[in-house]
């Protein structure tokens, strides 16, 4: 007589006893994660708690906060943009710490400091610097008017406020505020032939893109809104090209001061337009025994106009900023460079999000010294593309590749490979 109880139902109840092994392994696994997750969340706002004074019936309120970036890149020589390194993988950290205090309703001071190798990417050694420091007044509830002073952001164009790692979808800046061109703000070339050539690439940084990153300047600004329209002003101590050692009032003074305006509509909640203007004198104080005979340096100028856009619906942004540049040379005359970009942001899932960016920067002719004209430099074109993930409220991965090919003179091209990891507090 045979068993009445069959093989096959044996292997069928190890198969059930297998898979709810692994769905109570899979459990534990996921309740393991959610559970570091809150981990995670809860020392992150214990960590804000820490960090955050009040006092006087909450009249004043303090915040200190911050991002630590950990960045790779990987390029080909010569470096592109403002990245400082010679070799072609560099690895680049920075901690950045904010300050944020209140007092009452109308004042407000922040300021920030960063522990790095160099306000841009570079393979230097570390050092401490203030790059940010202001006290802003606002008299009225209603946003009309705010006083400003110390050492802070340019109010030209929009990059600026989503310029930091967290806003920021990309690793680099736009093409506009990181291409260094011929201008050199410390010395005046010898001739227009010198101009033309152009610099080598071990000596790029003794010259200057046409906005150099945020440009941090020192100064006073006013600013506020009105119904649909808002406005912002700026007199600062250096032009929107002049590099980070010109930002500070200690090092460069106001004896040549930049004027900077902004004038921005936003007609309804999707779109926000805008125009900007800048006029500074560009050189350094160091330049001027370069200059020719009886001239100085204010009257060598930057002049700027700007104009920007963005738009926003749903799960999508664009952004576009063009800006036409005027370099008045010496021994070569008006140096004009117009450069543009446009970039579109779209988040796929609430974590997960992918951005693109097309820069292109042309520029004009000038005299080349033999009674013929020629290009002052070569034309660029850049696309960016990059994607970021968010695994929680305070921690994000970028990755960002970078094709930038010259349209103009020995058509060279150029790729950049970058990953971001940033944590913040």
């Amino acid at each position: 007589m045979r068993c009445a109880f069959p093989w096959r139902n044996l292997r069928r109840i190890e198969l059930v006893k297998i898979h709810m092994k692994l769905l109570r392994a899979l459990g534990f696994a996921l309740l393991a994660c959610s559970a570091r997750a809150f981990e995670v969340e809860d020392f992150f706002n214990r960590l804000d708690s820490a960090l955050t004074f009040a006092a006087f019936q909450d009249n004043l309120r303090t915040r200190l906060s911050g991002t630590i970036d950990l960045e790779g890149y990987h390029f080909q020589q010569p470096a592109p943009g403002l990245i400082d390194s010679r070799i072609d993988n560099l690895f680049n950290a920075r901690l950045t710490l904010f300050l944020d205090a209140q007092i009452g309703p109308q004042i407000y001071f922040f300021a920030q400091a960063r522990l790095d190798r160099g306000f841009d990417p570079s393979d230097r050694g570390a050092a401490v610097r203030l790059d940010e420091y202001a006290l802003r007044v606002t008299p009225w509830e209603d946003g009309r008017f705010t006083l400003q002073i110390g050492k802070f952001a340019t109010v030209v164009g929009k990059f600026v406020p989503r310029h930091l790692s967290w806003e920021n979808p990309f690793i680099n800046a736009p093409l506009v505020y990181e291409n260094v061109t011929p201008i050199s703000d410390k010395a005046a070339p010898a001739s227009p032939q010198a101009f033309i050539r152009g610099f080598e690439p071990g000596s790029k940084y003794e010259f200057n893109p046409v906005i150099w990153g945020p440009s941090y300047t020192s100064g006073i600004s006013v600013s506020g809104r009105l119904g649909q329209f808002d406005y912002a002003a700026e007199i600062k101590n250096s032009s929107l090209s002049s590099r980070p050692e010109s930002w500070s009032v200690t090092e460069t003074g106001f004896k040549h001061p930049s004027f900077d305006a902004r004038l921005g509509l936003k007609p309804n909640q999707a779109w926000n337009l805008g125009l900007s203007i800048s006029d500074g004198a560009y050189f350094r104080s160091e330049a001027e025994r370069t200059l020719p005979r009886g001239r100085d340096i204010d009257d060598y100028r930057q002049l700027l106009l700007g104009q920007d856009i963005s738009f926003a619906w749903h799960h999508l942004q664009l952004w576009a900023e063009c800006y036409e540049t005027r370099f008045e040379v010496p021994r070569v005359g008006n140096a004009d460079t117009f450069a543009y970009y446009l970039e579109a942001k779209y988040k796929i899932t609430p974590q997960l999000f992918g951005a693109l960016r097309w820069n292109q920067q042309v520029f004009g002719q000038v005299n080349d010294g033999t009674g013929g004209n020629a290009h002052w430099a070569q034309d660029l074109e850049r696309a960016d593309l990059a994607v970021g993930y968010r695994f929680t409220p305070q921690t994000q991965l970028k990755l960002q590749y970078s094709f930038q090919h010259q349209t103009s003179g020995s058509r060279d091209d150029d790729h950049l490979f970058a990953a971001q990891f940033t944590v913040r507090f």
